[in-house]
């Protein structure tokens, strides 16, 4: 056996069989350590060889080691692992153990010193805060699948969870049992629960088709006890409200523990033994009684390694723990099932990431929904009736977040943000939306407020914006001196933005000389929309004599320079209206944007449905905390708005460091999206218009 502190002084290891080299995250995990070949052991000064588990690879992998007189160094799976299954995504978490492995409980293994070393209050403090905060997140080894209990199933708290696992699994053998011990465990839960009814729950493994559990077909004498659970469900919707919880070495034990639940084992998992279940098999006299504080500490802290899936690098199980439940959460936001109607190619993959936990189909623009299933459609897309006799489904509609880029929309920039609602759309005042109904029913809880201040200091500290586009600076006018200098901002006319949230101006050119108008002494400063300025979108009316009307047109300054500098900025529905606000610039709204309203902004429209005054940091915490949605670019998997924003700064960055002439296939798109916004101009019909034109990589 090794020494104690032999882990920690480890520096190189050797990858041995193609399966362990083939794990992604392995490099990530164990970056510490220098990753070898068998043929490098040698010249590298390999100290051990890894050996994945008990498989037959770790069989040969310490074989291999006995021959080269090298050691073995166990790897597994950690306790909160991904996602998906793990046929489907690497894992997040891994163990690392040098005296054995975790679920072989005929010898010693790091995990059980671990548990037996005494905690500090410090320590102690730590370990339960995590077990709420497994709660909370409601997490479990694999994450995948959904909490909604099977039709007809309802649960009144006294029920008793019968867990299976998969025929043939490594810790059931080596967990001092045998198939024979789950038709005891079932038994035994009839026995000593007799009045109980009993959820008998398959593996996830089971459920999706590639393994075998150990429980065929109920007799009609069990089924009238027993409810098979045979759906994909995730174990949090059933630990958080069973009475007890019996199993043989699965993991879900010590799940249940974290849940505070009873437990009754029939093999030797883990986490038996030390009193804290009821054990069916004898215990080694390795293991004594000890708190459930030094357990979660040591399974849960000390064994594990974790990586955070945004940076790529290790991070402490609270990190990894608070992503997961971001996951888990959104996940469950819309029902399991939805139609795509309409949606184009490019954003069909971006969609799916944006609604994962969620099963799409996708459907034609213009095709009929049968299964009455709610629909998912971009912006204001109207649906075709129903067949007769079926009801309108439930709509949900996605259109662009507030952090969304580098770059535009109109470019076909791949989105870190979308709003996805179920109401109506922030931009169309005429009818409440998902973002109207939080910010006039939410409850800001202290917590909350404090973190929209906290987002609120992080966007103005990197000057993050929607598409974070511009270069070059701009500094007030000499000429300006004097004078407030006031901010107009232009949309594209055409934009639902404008048709369905400015009952009253609808030009660019009708607010700046409304604007003009009432401020006849400012120095007036005019930034067109980037689409607009980039070609992609067409001016509005009357838009190229914008100069006659301002004293300043500024197409290119980033708008966050901007708003660092004006004394005032005037709208019609534009987010840069928001994005003043949290800088503090006073705004004056020409049009109904779901901003305005709430005490915060200067209106020159009523607006009747917003019933309550709110604060800088409530309209903050509603607007990109509570409403919109955030994937991550990097790990393709829901983020929180401060990593967003983050995320945001390091696109930049990168964006600025690589910045040059646009591609040829940028260009070729820019000027294929030009030749269709002429084409829409012209009103040709689509089946008249001629074929693209090849790339000019001349243009811009």
């Amino acid at each position: 056996m090794t020494s104690p502190d032999w882990l920690a002084s480890l520096r190189c290891a050797v990858l041995h069989g193609r399966g362990v080299a083939g794990v992604s995250t392995l490099p990530a995990l164990l970056a510490d350590l220098q990753l070898v070949s068998p043929r490098q052991a040698a010249t590298a000064g390999a100290q051990a060889v890894l050996a994945w588990g008990r498989k037959p690879s770790a069989e040969r992998a310490l074989a291999w080691g006995r021959a080269h007189g090298l050691p073995p160094l166990w790897l597994e799976d950690g306790f909160v692992r991904s996602i998906g299954l793990g046929a489907d995504d690497p894992p997040l978490s891994v163990v690392l153990d040098d005296e054995g492995i975790y679920y072989d409980a005929s010898g010693p293994s790091r995990l059980e010193r671990l548990i037996r070393q005494p905690l500090d209050d410090a320590q102690r403090t730590r370990a339960l805060a995590l077990q709420a905060q497994w709660q909370a997140a409601r997490v479990s080894k694999y994450n995948q699948a959904r909490e909604a209990l099977p039709a007809g199933l309802r649960l009144d708290g006294g029920e008793v969870l019968v867990v299976d696992q998969t025929a043939g699994d490594a810790s059931i053998g080596f967990g001092a049992a045998s198939a024979a011990s789950f038709t005891r465990m079932l038994q035994a839960a009839l026995d000593e629960h007799p009045h109980a009814r009993i959820l008998l729950k398959v593996h996830p493994d089971v459920v999706a088709g590639r393994k075998r559990g150990h429980f065929g077909a109920l007799s009609a004498a069990l089924r009238s006890r027993v409810t098979l659970l045979g759906e994909s469900l995730h174990p949090a919707a059933l630990l958080s409200q069973v009475a007890a919880v019996y199993v043989v070495t699965s993991q879900m034990g010590f799940e249940a523990l974290l849940w505070g639940r009873p437990v009754r084992c029939f093999g030797l998992p883990f986490y038996a033994g030390w009193g804290l279940t009821g054990d069916d098999q004898p215990v080694p006299a390795r293991r004594q009684p000890a708190e459930t504080a030094a357990l979660v500490h040591a399974a849960l802290v000390d064994y594990p390694r974790y990586l955070d899936p945004e940076t790529g690098v290790r991070c402490e199980p609270e990190r990894l723990l608070a992503w997961m439940g971001l996951q888990r959460a959104e996940r469950e936001r819309f029902p399991p099932r939805l139609h795509a109607v309409g949606f184009s190619g490019w954003k069909r993959p971006v969609l799916r990431r944006f609604l994962a936990g969620s099963e799409l189909s996708f459907t034609r623009a213009g095709a009929a929904v049968a299964s009455g299933e709610p629909v998912v459609v971009w912006g204001q897309r109207e649906l075709p009736a129903p067949p007769p006799g079926r009801p309108a489904p439930a709509v949900i509609r996605v259109e662009d977040g507030f952090l969304r880029s580098v770059g535009l929309g109109a470019d076909l920039v791949r989105p870190l943000s979308w709003v996805l609602d179920d109401l109506g759309l922030y931009y169309d005042s005429s009818r409440p939306s998902a973002l109207e109904r939080w910010l006039n029913q939410a409850s800001f809880s202290p917590a909350l407020r404090e973190r929209a201040a906290a987002l609120r200091a992080q966007l103005l500290a990197l000057g993050l914006t929607k598409y974070n586009l511009g270069g070059g600076g701009w500094v007030r006018p000499a000429g300006a001196a004097g004078r407030r200098v006031v901010l107009v901002v232009g949309q594209v006319e055409s934009d639902a933005a404008i048709v369905h949230g400015a009952p009253g101006i609808r030009t660019n050119m009708g607010l700046l000389q409304a604007v003009r108008e009432q401020r006849p002494q400012a120095w007036l400063v005019y930034k067109p929309h980037p689409d607009v300025v980039a070609k992609l979108r067409a001016q509005g009316d009357g838009e190229g004599e914008a100069r006659r009307w301002c004293d300043e047109i500024l197409p290119q300054a980033p708008m966050d320079t901007l708003l660092r500098q004006v004394d005032e900025l005037h709208v019609l529905t534009s987010l840069a209206g928001f994005e003043a606000l949290l800088r503090e610039v006073p705004v004056v709204t020409w049009g109904c944007p779901f901003y305005a309203g709430w005490g915060l902004t200067e209106d020159r429209l009523p607006q009747p449905r917003r019933e309550r005054q709110l604060s800088l940091d409530e309209l903050t915490a509603a607007v990109l905390i509570l409403y919109p949605r955030y994937v991550s670019r990097r790990s393709g998997a829901f983020a929180s708005p401060e990593s967003a924003a983050q995320e945001l700064q390091d696109w930049r960055d990168s964006s600025v460091a690589q910045a040059g002439p646009p591609s040829l296939g940028r260009r070729g798109l820019r000027l294929a999206l030009r030749w269709l916004v002429a084409l829409r101009r012209s009103g040709v019909p689509l089946r008249q218009r001629p074929a693209l034109p090849p790339p000019d990589t001349k243009d811009s």
